[in-house]
């Protein structure tokens, strides 16, 4: 398979790092994205929306031939979901890491906004649960990795028009909850359940871990990747 990997917001193609040898060991093409206007200052990438990073997204599914599963983390769900809305021929499977698929309309989230760019809040800003199991270690490592992601992104609303997406195999690698759990918030998120039960093959599998597993359990991430592609 082609794996698209997605990071989240503030992150690069480089979170993936950890994750990438025991995806390309078993076997698969991973492409790692970048998305533009990360580390921008906002002169260069206020006119940057979450279009454009779908846009980067689709262009990456154009890129290579054969089978592709797009992996999106966090914000970048966003991202994947409508990179499958845009070609939901192209795509074998779509992975979400601890997040869901948007319905239309809807944004990634709100954070404060400087110099007309939203850098990383830092790691004290999460809530415990998302956070926990990152040691000082990893959270020392990973801090500087992270970049500015420009202003428009995190609000803008996504754009899905295709109801092709629904027939594409999704899996919810989720950190801390189960299929039952997830339901069960989804029925009080509105238009985020009904996106979701609209889809006609769904999987949801705990993870375990906290918001970034590609940092604190890259080995059983990629694990379970690995499991999603089979099916």
């Amino acid at each position: 398979m082609n794996l698209i990997l997605i990071p989240g917001l503030w992150l690069d193609a480089s979170s993936w790092n950890d994750v990438i040898p025991d995806l390309e060991r078993a076997g698969h093409r991973v492409h790692a994205l970048t998305m533009p206007g990360l580390g921008a200052p906002a002169s260069e990438s206020a006119d940057i929306g979450i279009r454009d990073w779908v846009e980067t997204a689709v262009g990456a599914i154009d890129g290579v031939t054969g089978p592709v599963v797009v992996v999106g983390h966090s914000g970048g769900g966003n991202v994947a979901w409508g990179a499958v809305d845009a070609r939901p021929e192209r795509v074998a499977r779509v992975v979400f890491v601890d997040t869901v698929p948007p319905p239309a309309g809807s944004g990634i989230s709100e954070f404060e906004v400087v110099d007309g760019v939203i850098p990383f809040p830092g790691w004290d800003f999460f809530p415990d649960e998302d956070v926990e199991d990152l040691d000082e270690a990893t959270r020392a490592r990973t801090a500087p990795l992270t970049r500015s992601v420009p202003a428009r992104v995190p609000t803008d609303p996504i754009e899905l028009g295709n109801p092709s997406r629904f027939t594409v195999p999704v899996t919810l690698l989720m950190g801390s909850l189960d299929r039952e759990t997830l339901e069960s918030e989804l029925d009080n998120w509105g238009p985020y359940g009904e996106e979701f039960r609209a889809i006609e093959s769904a999987d949801v599998v705990r993870i375990d871990s906290g918001h970034w597993p590609q940092f604190s359990t890259p080995e059983r991430l990629a694990r379970l990747i690995i499991a999603a592609l089979a099916g």
